[in-house]
């Protein structure tokens, strides 16, 4: 999502030429990919559709769970594999809208959920929390619901964390990311306030415009997952471009070789990307696919 009380202008700034010959193409959805309607525009379909064709895969790499991905499941094309939840895991898309399959999950443990909750409640008082499993969301009473997305269980984060409470059935789902709510503070503060907190206990970030916190595991980011994903399959940060526009998508923009902060990115974003691009909804994603392309 796009804070834009944080972009003082959509005009994009200098352009970093794109590598002729990169092997991967990364991209957040929302924000990003997607224009502000949620659609992948006819602009950005063709793009994805010919640089798959020319021989490059394309991972989207995004903080939605693997529920939320049928807006791009038909834009998969060969390898169908996405990085959900900010990189906490790896969903293969294949079968279509609907239909998906957990290829790797790195879990929040839940002692260390346990402590990260004890930790925000009393650094910052009002919070409320929301426990993502690989199942279904599960919240607090005081959490902002989603009309879209129900929560599978309502109950205080420690018992929606335990097995006594939720049952083996939900238990023995691994948890994907705590989300931490406060309907007061200002995101970046709540989110500088979180991580002096926690410190290495938990990987802090946030992609709403409002002051929603995203916790994973220790070490886990879209960054590290798409590192492990390019890995496997010989591909060097340098051969990587990758495209985002909110803070979760920081440490993979300063990861891979090529990167482009959209031009409705929030400022922070800006500093670690190698470039920018044209805004989401002007298909900043699919112009710099196309000079990739051209230049191939």
């Amino acid at each position: 999502m796009r804070d834009h009380r944080a972009v003082t202008s959509p005009t994009p700034g200098p352009r970093t030429p794109a590598p002729s010959a990169p092997r991967l193409i990364a991209t957040d959805l929302d924000g990003t990919l997607l224009h502000d309607d949620k659609i992948v525009s006819p602009r950005t379909v063709a793009a994805l559709a010919a640089a798959e064709e020319a021989g490059l895969e394309v991972f989207f790499v995004t903080g939605r769970p693997a529920r939320w991905m049928d807006v791009v499941s038909s834009h998969v094309h060969g390898h169908g594999l996405a990085i959900c939840g900010n990189g906490a895991a790896v969903v293969d898309l294949h079968e279509g809208p609907g239909r998906y399959r957990f290829v790797k999950v790195r879990e929040l443990p839940v002692p260390d959920a346990l402590d990260v909750v004890r930790i925000l409640r009393e650094a910052a008082p009002g919070t409320s929390f929301a426990v993502e499993r690989t199942g279904g969301l599960h919240h607090e009473p005081t959490y902002p619901p989603l009309h879209l997305d129900p929560g599978e269980s309502v109950a205080p984060a420690e018992k929606l964390l335990t097995a006594d409470f939720q049952g083996p059935a939900v238990a023995n789902q691994p948890v994907l990311k705590v989300l931490a709510y406060h309907p007061d503070l200002d995101p970046d503060a709540f989110l500088t306030l979180a991580r002096a907190a926690v410190g290495d206990l938990a990987a802090i970030t946030r992609s709403s415009p409002s002051a929603l916190l995203e916790i994973s595991g220790a070490s886990v980011s879209k960054a590290s997952t798409l590192a492990l994903c390019c890995e496997e399959r010989g591909i060097s940060p340098a051969e990587v471009v990758a495209f985002g526009d909110m803070p979760n998508d920081m440490e993979m923009l300063a990861w891979a070789g090529t990167s482009y902060a959209m031009g409705n990115a929030h400022p922070d974003v800006r500093t670690v990307a190698t470039g920018v691009t044209a805004t989401n909804n002007e298909d900043g994603v699919a112009r710099v696919i196309e000079d990739i392309l051209a230049a191939r």
